[in-house]
């Protein structure tokens, strides 16, 4: 599967962001997908994780209550909408997907990315 991640920009602190991730190929609904985050000069973190059918999800503490995840099988696309957002934000931010259940918070456990889309919160 491919995916390309878009909907990042410049906002201001407490502004709403909503990045899109979008895959190809037919098997979408059988992949689990994740949102990841790399701010400059940190390793990759983990974001936002949904299972294939999109009952279940899970969060960073960071994000809980002011980032949600959902995705949209028949358009085989994944959302991250961002509200609340805050400087500390600030990253540039990856989808990615692997086969299976349930949804999956470290990066190893993930095969296909996306290259990644740029989030700048101001204060």
């Amino acid at each position: 599967v491919q995916l390309q991640a878009f909907g990042g920009g410049l906002v201001q602190a407490g502004d709403s962001l909503r990045l899109s991730c979008a895959a190809s190929g037919r098997t979408f609904s059988s992949y689990s997908m994740g949102w990841f985050r790399q701010a400059p000069g940190k390793e990759r973190e983990f974001v936002a994780s949904i299972n294939r059918s999109g009952g279940s999800t899970y969060y960073a503490d960071s994000v809980k209550g002011r980032f949600t995840i959902s995705r949209d099988n028949a358009k085989n696309t994944a959302y991250l909408q961002m509200n609340s957002l805050k400087p500390e934000d600030t990253a540039v931010y990856y989808c990615a997907a692997r086969s299976g259940s349930y949804y999956y918070t470290v990066n190893s456990e993930y095969d296909y990315w996306g290259q990644g889309t740029l989030v700048t919160v101001s204060s």
